[in-house]
This record gives C-alpha cells, sequence and structure tokens, in this order.
C-alpha cells in the first residue's frame, strides 16, 4: 500500500477488521437479527458488531481521542482536540437488500474540522482514504475530483428523504432543478460512498440535507484532499455538522449552488 501514517494506518486497519464481521452478516441476511429504529430506518446486530469492533480498534490506537459515535453518541476523550466520527454502516437498507452499496466511515475531526477519513466498501474491497495534506486515495491509486466544466455533461448524485422524514417536498423540487440541467441524477442510498465518488470522479456533485456528521464527516476531507470543493448548499463552510452538504469539482460548484438555490 502506498505509504501512509501512524493515524491513518490505525484508522484503516479498524475498519477492514469491522469489514470481517459486516461481510459475513452481508451473506447471511436470512440470519440477521433486525429491529426497527424509526420509519424505514434499520438498524443491526450487523451494525452494533461494527461500531463495537470499530470502538475497540480506534481505542487501542488512540486512547485519548473522543468519539462521536451512530449508536453510541458522544464519548469524551482526554485529548480535547480530536476525536472520531464514526458510521459502522452507511447504507443500511442497501446491505439489508443485499444491494452492495455500503461502507463504513470513519473520520478523525481535529479541533472541530475534519482532518482525516476513511469509506471502506466490504463489498468490494474500495478503501478511499485522505490525510489533511496528503491527498487522497482509492486503494494504492491517487485520485482526483472530475474536470467537466458543462453542467449538462455532469452527472450529479443525491439522497431523497424515505418515509418519515422531513423535506421531500424541497429534495424532489431540487432533483427537478438538476435534472433539467444535467446528464442525470443519481440516487444510491450511502452518502458516503457519494461523496468518496465525487472524490474519485464519478460523480461530478453530490447534494443531500437532513444528514449527520457520521455521515459526512469523511468524506468532507476526501473530497477535499481530491480537489473539489464541499460546502452547506446555501452555501455555509460547517457542511459536516450543518446538516446540508454539497460537493463538487471546483469548476461548477457555484453553478451547482445556484440551480439548488434557486427560488423561481
Amino acid at each position: 500500500m502506498t505509504h501512509t501514517s501512524a493515524l491513518m494506518t490505525i484508522m484503516i486497519n479498524a475498519a477492514r477488521k469491522a469489514a470481517r464481521g459486516l461481510r459475513r452478516d452481508f451473506g447471511e441476511l436470512e440470519a440477521l437479527q433486525v429491529s426497527k429504529k424509526g420509519a424505514a430506518d434499520f438498524v443491526s446486530g450487523a451494525d452494533l458488531k461494527a461500531e463495537q469492533t470499530l470502538f475497540e480498534e480506534l481505542s487501542a490506537g488512540r486512547p485519548k481521542y473522543g468519539f462521536v459515535m451512530e449508536e453510541r453518541g458522544e464519548i469524551e476523550g482526554i485529548d480535547n482536540s480530536n476525536r472520531f466520527i464514526v458510521d459502522p454502516l452507511d447504507g443500511t437498507t442497501n446491505f439489508l437488500h443485499g444491494l452492495p452499496q455500503f461502507a463504513i466511515s470513519i473520520a478523525l475531526e481535529r479541533d472541530r474540522q475534519p482532518y482525516a477519513g476513511v469509506i471502506y466498501n466490504p463489498a468490494t474491497d474500495e478503501l478511499f482514504w485522505a490525510e489533511k495534506g496528503e491527498g487522497a486515495f482509492l486503494n494504492d491509486r491517487r485520485i482526483r475530483v472530475s474536470s467537466r466544466v458543462d453542467l449538462s455533461e455532469c452527472l450529479f448524485a443525491c439522497g431523497l428523504p424515505f418515509r418519515g422524514k422531513p423535506g421531500r417536498a424541497v429534495a424532489l423540487t431540487e432533483t427537478d432543478r438538476v435534472l433539467s440541467e444535467t446528464a442525470g441524477v443519481r440516487r444510491f442510498g450511502s452518502a458516503a460512498l457519494d461523496l468518496a465518488y465525487v472524490a474519485a470522479g464519478r460523480f461530478d456533485a453530490f447534494w443531500e440535507r437532513g444528514l449527520n456528521p457520521w455521515d459526512v464527516a469523511a468524506g468532507v476531507i476526501i473530497v477535499c484532499e481530491a480537489g473539489g470543493l464541499v460546502s452547506e448548499i446555501e452555501g455555509g463552510l460547517k457542511p459536516h455538522t450543518a446538516g446540508s452538504i454539497l460537493a463538487s469539482n471546483s469548476e461548477i460548484h457555484e453553478l451547482a449552488k445556484k440551480i439548488l438555490n434557486d427560488k423561481s
């Protein structure tokens, strides 16, 4: 593998270890014990086991760091500058339906800004990772955002609210606007992977509202290190905590923002 820092090695090894259980359970979906966490939002035994593994591995490697975890919530650390933001299974609904579009997402937040990130899809063995100032990678290969400038050639990705979530009318209106200006819109069901795909140039842009820090923190640093831009949809500069995000290559960011914020 391309040379990695001690921090990245800890994060990558944690993701790979947690992935073993997810990969095994993905092949045995009928045996999964699943409980409802909310309307169309599930938490599985696989999810909880993966989070436990990540917590143990990351804690062993950096025992003073705090955590923000999807299931456990916030855990304060001795080191107030550093904390891991963890989603053990982004794309749970895909996972439970046998769709290989899900990921483990780990970010290291330093002084409340994303500093390093790992997004790993156990089903495809694609590992996206980045550390501030060191570039972004897919497995051993350096990645960059796309260079498309013509919106009519650009492919966007989005998230749409499912049953029980607010904001459907806004999301559908935004999607209709984007469809009228671009080559198309995809809704794959994993914000972490959508951001990783922007970093790799597979998507030219991604937007979504109603997200949590663990959905996007790793993706923010990976996109930025791949040469892209990330903001809130309205333009604010705290996309990993504000709940809305727009990530794209630098050429189309302002155009995408204009389309999404068009009130006419």
